[in-house]
């Protein structure tokens, strides 16, 4: 009889997992609300983009155009004036991305979408099994001679 229980609630969990999709990690799914956290990092890309990375992209090319207009930098006798301001526009495409990292963060934290750390993921048993061990020499080597 307990076998066919068991044997039940087997199946019943198989159809269960078979009605979510694929197997899932637990550990993976520790936010429940997917769809909201990739629309959330889907608009935090768009907005980066069209807000601060390529304005400050084209901003600074244009001021490095500019400036080599006037003289203050010099074109390269080789290449000139594009190496400097290919890389004034990638810096400015960079740093307004990353000027963008402290809205985005607020609308994560406005759906409490926390990052997980190693910290998180593990369980309270480990950490206490962990704080009562001691890795000393001879705990771990036995007896030194």
């Amino acid at each position: 009889m307990s076998s066919e229980a068991t044997q039940n609630k087997v199946q019943m969990s198989a159809l269960q997992q078979n009605e979510q999709g694929a197997l899932q990690c637990p550990i993976s799914n520790a936010h429940g609300n997917r769809d909201e956290i990739a629309r959330i990092s889907q608009e935090c890309k768009r907005e980066s983009f069209w807000y601060r990375a390529l304005p400050l992209s084209l901003g600074s090319i244009l001021v490095t155009e500019r400036l080599i207009s006037k003289g203050v930098f010099t074109s390269s006798p080789r290449f000139g004036s594009l190496p400097k301001i290919a890389l004034a526009g990638v810096l400015g495409f960079a740093i307004g991305t990353m000027s963008y990292i402290g809205v985005c963060q607020k609308k994560f934290q406005s759906i409490n979408a926390t990052p997980l750390r190693p910290e998180d993921k593990r369980s309270n048993e480990d950490d206490k099994i962990l704080q009562n061990q001691s890795f000393s020499e001879t705990a771990y080597f036995g007896q030194v001679k």
